[in-house]
């Protein structure tokens, strides 16, 4: 008899258990509130409403397009600045803009951004050549007159039995500086900012000029030509100058 008076009793605190519980946590009618978003999950983008006088969208746009395009400046033109890779800036400068445009009047496939790009790559190349006293890569890079002052720099660095050392570390920039037509001729000046390492030693290896350990920034001002008019597509150096 006892052990039925404690079944009924265990009963019935396991229905004032479930009452209970049912009264605290309720029961799902469809109108509970959504739970907490996670915070490591980033809100959805809000849906804005149309306003009244929206054209309405078409296929591909979404809703709420309320941006009038405007005509790409490339679509007829070339960039007038860019980042290069490594982050090196390319700009024409203002002082260039009308004779780059007279370029491109009389060379449409002249792209000033490529162009600084050319440069560069012709401005290491000579630098390097120049260094080393490696004429035969200099010569066809540079005209006449350039040529036989490179070449006589060279020259004379042989006969004080000198060596030069000359680390490129990277460029800041190219700009494009000046440009102009001579004729058929189209002249661009190049002002490159480049981190070089410079050294000269002398004919027992010790230095006479620099700084191994002393990176310099350097500003060059190079004078590229080329005859629009020929089928040859490269530019030769015809003057160079040092800024600062």
């Amino acid at each position: 008899m006892g052990n039925n008076y404690d079944i009924i009793l265990i009963g019935l605190v396991a229905v004032f258990l479930i009452l209970r519980l049912r009264s605290v946590l309720g029961k799902r009618t469809g109108n509970e509130r959504p739970p907490a978003r996670d915070p490591f999950t980033p809100p959805a983008p809000p849906t804005a409403s149309p306003r009244v006088g929206d054209a309405p969208p078409q296929a591909g746009q979404s809703g709420n397009d309320n941006v009038v395009p405007l005509p790409s400046a490339n679509a007829s033109r070339p960039s007038a600045s860019a980042t290069g890779p490594g982050g090196i800036r390319a700009t024409v400068l203002p002082t260039a803009a009308t004779g780059v445009a007279a370029i491109r009047a009389a060379d449409p496939t002249f792209e000033p951004m490529g162009f600084c790009a050319g440069a560069r790559s012709a401005f290491t190349t000579i630098v390097e050549a120049f260094a080393k006293g490696d004429i035969g890569a200099l010569r066809p890079l540079l005209d006449g007159p350039t040529y036989a002052s490179f070449e006589a720099a060279i020259r004379g660095r042989t006969e004080r039995q000198e060596k030069a050392e000359t680390t490129l570390i990277g460029f800041e920039a190219s700009d494009i500086a000046a440009a102009a037509m001579q004729g058929s001729n189209a002249l661009v000046t190049v002002r490159f900012v480049s981190e070089q390492i410079n050294v000269v030693r002398n004919v027992e290896g010790q230095i006479i000029d620099g700084n191994p350990n002393e990176v310099q920034k350097v500003v060059d001002l190079w004078t590229f030509r080329r005859d629009t008019t020929s089928t040859d597509p490269n530019w030769v150096l015809t003057k160079t100058e040092s800024e600062g």
